[in-house]
């Protein structure tokens, strides 16, 4: 079943990457999509040709994956990716009809993000353990990615090339390769040149990491599911109850920021994103802030 599509799969995965500039674990998540569908179609023994799939199908494949207890924020973003298949198909002419033209997406409410507050970020760092080899770097990590506001691929990712101490600037590569300039907080530095006394005395660096700011000790980069590990250890250390992840560095960055007062445009633009739309869910703030708000400066308080 799957040979049938296996050429419009790979011409899709192209044009994600050469046209749509995608970085390669987007490009994976919706192979990953198109696959489900193909998995939903061999159970069933459905044969089809990508031309010959109709919109009841595709409702059929909804109701599968819902069955199977996936969640209607996961099913939205497999409805997404199948439908961006379809469109690349109808655009090359490969179908004259778009059968995801009338496919609903399971209506979802809007998640506010898990945020640290300053303080919880603060015992976090404190929990490092900075006897270890691996001490220093993980606190410079972790500044850099709460004062940069990094996705963690930008943060293994990042350059020592691309950082500007003297201006208090890095380049960061996002997503689509797009470049974008953060200011870096002179904390974040400071713990980055600590860092750099022990990073200087690995001795086998590996050549094509040379220019990359955080390692491993077999002088790799780090990957993106070693941060995680480290994060989440030093969540079990202090007993935090939240979930946490490496981006939620990044949603309390967003957070504090606008709780600060900056302005929605300066935090898209320090986050990389696309639509403004996206940074606008970080003007949740918690009752308490908004109630003291209210009473200090509404006319009828």
């Amino acid at each position: 079943m799957s040979s049938m599509w296996n050429k419009n799969i790979h011409d899709f995965e192209v044009f994600l990457k050469l046209e749509k500039s995608l970085s390669p674990n987007s490009i994976l998540a919706y192979i990953h999509d198109i696959h489900k569908l193909i998995q939903y179609l061999e159970a069933a023994n459905i044969e089809k040709k990508v031309s010959e799939i109709e919109l009841s199908d595709l409702q059929k494949f909804v109701q599968w994956i819902s069955e199977l207890g996936i969640t209607p924020r996961t099913q939205a973003r497999v409805i997404s990716g199948i439908k961006a298949f379809f469109t690349y198909l109808l655009l090359e002419e490969i179908i004259e009809t778009d059968p995801t033209a009338l496919l609903e997406t399971p209506k979802i409410g809007k998640k506010l993000p898990v945020v640290l507050s300053v303080v919880e970020i603060d015992r976090l760092l404190a929990a490092i353990d900075l006897s270890k080899p691996e001490g220093q770097r993980n606190k410079a990590m972790l500044e850099t990615l709460y004062s940069c506001g990094l996705r963690v691929t930008e943060l293994v990712n990042l350059k020592i090339s691309n950082m500007y101490p003297d201006l208090g600037f890095v380049r960061v590569v996002g997503k689509g390769n797009k470049e974008r300039l953060i200011p870096i907080s002179a904390k974040a530095l400071k713990e980055i040149d600590l860092y750099y006394q022990d990073r200087r005395r690995l001795s086998n660096i590996n050549k094509e990491d040379e220019n990359v700011v955080f390692l491993n000790r077999r002088g790799k980069r780090l990957t993106r599911v070693m941060v995680f590990t480290i994060i989440k250890d030093l969540a079990n250390n202090i007993q935090l109850k939240k979930k946490i992840s490496p981006h939620t560095f990044r949603h309390s960055f967003a957070t504090h920021l606008v709780e600060g007062g900056a302005d929605l445009r300066s935090v898209q633009e320090m986050l990389g994103h696309e639509s403004i739309l996206t940074t606008e869910i970080y003007t949740h703030l918690d009752s308490e802030y908004l109630r003291d708000t209210i009473i200090r400066f509404h006319p009828r308080s």
